[in-house]
């Protein structure tokens, strides 16, 4: 009997409009940056009008892209709230596919913009096993203080009382079929834009490498650090981090040329080292593991694997056949393809919106031991 397990960051389900681009027009959307708009009362309208029109096209293709990964637990990120999950999931899972998820959770945890990690779960397998709710756990109260994990690298920017998880470490117990199971649902500190000649995505390192080692603490807390390994567990979400990437050159006319490259410091290193836990998506052939294009401009192009389904060791090794998918027909147009990739997108598809999402769903079927 098997369990389809994937991850999918859905991009900002909100309920709320956002109107701060009337004062601050870098958070103005550039539609209505092409407009003399005379007060901030007909702003609200259009900013309104714009969301709403362009909100249910992004849904259906975030719908379309949940329902071609056919999970029977999902794992999502940037979440509002379960209302505003509830909501997406009737009105466009179940009213499009004829089909949703009847189990959703969602605790609320340490986002600034109110976006959080939840999972949704079937009833039941394809295979017709039972999906059994245990019991769920927030991390979002844990500091560096209290797990031992406050270091140098993180004293200018962070106090050692400070919460360690910029989300949350979601924790869930089920039973597939009577086997026990546990997740880990992520949404690791996001990499910034470069700034003051500083690098993003070092500059953020110290805190993401605190969260996953925050991750492993908690798992082998739990299990029994030498014996945690071999227990049935996953950890999901969008890590925003990576090990490797495709360096990508050239043009859409003169043609795209995609270079490996590894070896760069990646908090995701933690989870790697020493077998606790394997990236089943290393599995697929090194050009085919991305999950998002990248891209400042011309500077800086390339395609990389930010969302994860790490196995425990044990849970690995009971399944070696088990090759992940990644769906990519929600991808904008905007996003290039190395050679033989190529995957016909949901229909209204844009060149950068609509969109499902930057993000690919990832999802592998597994045997629980």
């Amino acid at each position: 009997m098997a369990v389809r397990i994937g991850t999918f960051n859905i991009e900002n389900l909100l309920t709320r409009f956002d109107f701060t681009g009337f004062r601050n027009q870098i958070r103005g959307d550039r539609v209505l940056r092409l407009y003399s708009i005379g007060n901030e009362a007909a702003y609200q309208r259009l900013e309104e009008a714009r969301m709403i029109s362009l909100t249910d096209d992004t849904r259906q293709l975030t719908a379309l892209a949940i329902a071609e990964a056919d999970a029977d637990i999902l794992c999502l990120q940037e979440v509002e709230s379960l209302e505003a999950l509830s909501a997406f999931e009737f009105g466009y899972l179940y009213r499009m596919m004829g089909e949703g998820y009847r189990q959703k959770y969602l605790i609320e945890g340490n986002d600034s913009r109110g976006i959080d990690v939840a999972v949704m779960m079937r009833e039941t397998t394809r295979d017709g096993e039972p999906i059994e709710f245990v019991g769920i756990r927030s991390h979002a109260g844990a500091t560096f203080e209290q797990l031992g994990l406050y270091d140098q690298a993180l004293a200018d920017t962070e106090k050692p009382h400070d919460k360690i998880f910029r989300r949350d470490c979601l924790e869930i117990d089920v039973r597939i079929g009577g086997r026990p199971l546990t997740i880990y649902a992520l949404h690791l500190k996001s990499m910034n834009s470069p700034r003051d000649g500083l690098d993003g995505r070092v500059a953020t390192m110290p805190l993401r490498m605190a969260e996953t080692r925050a991750v492993r603490h908690i798992i082998e807390a739990r299990f029994g650090g030498q014996y945690a390994a071999a227990k049935n567990f996953v950890i999901c979400g969008d890590m925003n981090d990576y090990q490797e990437k495709l360096v990508i050159a050239g043009s859409k006319r003169s043609g795209f040329t995609f270079t490996p490259a590894v070896g760069e410091q990646s908090a995701l290193d933690i989870f790697s080292t020493g077998g606790f836990a394997e990236n089943v998506v290393r599995r697929r052939d090194e050009m085919d593991r991305w999950t998002l294009f990248h891209a400042r401009g011309l500077v800086e192009r390339h395609l990389c694997q930010l969302d994860y389904i790490w196995l425990s060791r044990g849970l690995a090794q009971a399944n070696p056949d088990a090759i992940p998918e990644i769906i990519r027909n929600g991808q904008p147009y905007r996003t290039p393809f190395p050679p033989g990739q190529e995957v016909a997108r949901f229909p209204r598809i844009g060149w950068d919106r609509p969109k499902a999402s930057d993000h690919c769903p990832v999802v592998v079927e597994l045997m629980i031991p």
